[in-house]
């Protein structure tokens, strides 16, 4: 049996956005961005609470990316780059290296190259990684 790696969401709900903390072992590795929760509608809301098996997929425009597939009534769920949900994102997650308001941060770039290379590597290892969104 493969080895599972749970990577947890803790989330705060606003109007204008949704942030939260992936932490994995109790250790913070990045801040995130969503969109406000809209009841799990597509591409204006965040995805509902749950828990989620990661997935290597591969895009025309981003290269290979972190998916979350298995969203109930949503497809394409990824995790890239972006720094203003309301601006950049279709309900997917955004990490952040800073927040600086609802759905709104900074330097999501170093944020994702961390968090990728956190993944990755427990995939290299031959383990399957979760997220827990709390």
């Amino acid at each position: 049996m493969k080895k599972q790696h749970i990577l947890q969401l803790r989330r705060k709900y606003g109007a204008a956005g949704t942030n939260g903390t992936i932490t994995y072992r109790g250790e913070a590795i990045c801040h995130t961005i969503e969109l406000p929760d809209r009841n799990n509608l597509p591409r204006i809301s965040c995805i509902p609470v749950g828990q989620y098996k990661l997935a290597k997929r591969q895009y025309p425009r981003h290269g290979e990316q972190i998916g979350i597939p298995h969203v109930l009534g949503r497809e394409a769920i990824l995790i890239h780059a972006a720094n203003d949900a309301q601006k950049e994102l279709l309900g997917c997650i955004a990490p952040v290296t800073t927040l600086t308001g609802e759905g709104q941060g900074t330097e999501s770039r170093k944020a994702l190259a961390a968090l990728k290379a956190l993944v990755y590597s427990l995939w290299d290892m031959g383990g399957e990684v979760y997220l827990w969104i709390k």
